[in-house]
């Protein structure tokens, strides 16, 4: 497979995808990749319908070219808030509850909407595509998009899970290095286990599949690029230096973290939201790590009563600094240069 079978599945001019970024995903970082010619991409953790179409106008105003809409799909070890109790989780984050003058959070109905829920509200928004982390979709979703002209794309962290998209119906894997930043969305065997770096993993699954296979983690500039394509890959994805560009939703402190952290400085905890997840091991982390952890969704839910505290003061210590190995050579504060950047990597036609 090459760059040009994914351009012409996609519909879009140049091979470069954006990751998507949870709670992180902007409508100008989205918009402003998709501008460029690349595949701009939003993530939906936690979104309901209504926010869903929200976002879907905020993009369409922004931009009428491709854009990926992103969702977690279910593993089946999620827990509700009937069957947890939060009592020691709470606990071990008071002194920063206490710090940021915030009550202890009340349990709510349900930390997460449906995925159903989800997908209808991106059938309705008919985006060129959906991307999908941790699981192969089951073949009535995948079917459903296929009906609305949405392309699928999966993501896989080992051989095994690339295969099983593939089989499963996927039009695309992305192959995501252990490199990457953010949570590690293996499905197949625990996180832990799959931790396989993007050198190795790339022309593995390349080998593997019949479909296109976008690169991610550790990719920053053209050198990534350039490395990427000569491993077979028809695509890459690119998060980390995307995030450090002032139009993500990165608040300041978080950009800074980027270009502060060594590759050797980031960690892969579980401190933040219950599943393995790569970033800066700032003060929150520490704190966290040194008590009672709850299981996701739960552990996700309860940061997330201080992180949006923190997020709005702008202090980083108690933010979720999601940032992956290549962090040092994110070196450019916006999406166009970033992009630039990765397009001078790109193979001659």
């Amino acid at each position: 497979m090459s760059a040009s079978d994914l351009t012409r599945l996609l519909g879009i001019a140049e091979p470069i995808v954006l990751g998507p970024f949870g709670g992180l995903s902007s409508v100008a970082l989205t918009a402003g990749v998709s501008e460029a010619g690349g595949l701009g991409s939003y993530g939906l953790y936690g979104y309901d319908a209504s926010r869903i179409a929200e976002v879907v106008a905020g993009l369409r105003a922004r931009t009428d070219r491709p854009f990926a809409l992103n969702v977690w799909l279910p593993t089946g070890d999620e827990v509700a808030p009937d069957m947890v109790d939060l009592t020691a989780a709470i606990g071990t984050m008071q002194p920063i509850l206490d710090e940021l003058g915030l009550d202890a959070p009340v349990e709510p109905a349900r930390f997460l909407p449906e995925v159903d829920e989800q997908w209808d509200a991106i059938l309705d928004a008919a985006p060129a595509a959906v991307s999908v982390v941790f699981g192969v979709p089951a073949p009535d979703l995948i079917e459903s998009a296929h009906a609305r002209g949405i392309r699928v794309i999966g993501t896989a962290t080992t051989v095994a899970e690339a295969v099983a998209l593939a089989d499963g119906g996927v039009d695309a894997v992305v192959a995501t290095g252990a490199e990457a930043a953010g949570h590690r969305v293996s499905f197949l065997a625990p996180a832990e286990r799959s931790l396989v770096g993007t050198f190795a993993l790339v022309p593995q699954v390349v080998d593997a599949v019949d479909v296109p296979v976008i690169a991610a983690g550790g990719i920053a500039d053209r050198r990534g690029v350039a490395a990427a394509f000569a491993l077979g890959a028809s695509g890459v994805q690119v998060g980390t230096a995307f995030l450090r560009t002032r139009e993500s939703a990165a608040p300041p402190a978080h950009r800074a973290a980027i270009s502060a952290t060594a590759a050797e400085d980031t960690v892969l905890t579980r401190a933040m939201s219950g599943r393995l997840a790569r970033g800066a091991r700032n003060r929150a982390v520490r704190t966290l790590e040194a008590g009672a952890i709850a299981p996701f969704p739960a552990q996700n839910w309860l940061t997330g009563r201080f992180r949006a505290e923190a997020a709005r003061r702008d202090e980083g210590e108690l933010l979720s600094l999601w940032l992956g190995q290549a962090a040092p050579l994110a070196r450019h504060d916006t999406a166009a240069a970033v992009f630039a950047e990765l397009k001078a990597g790109l193979p001659v036609a």
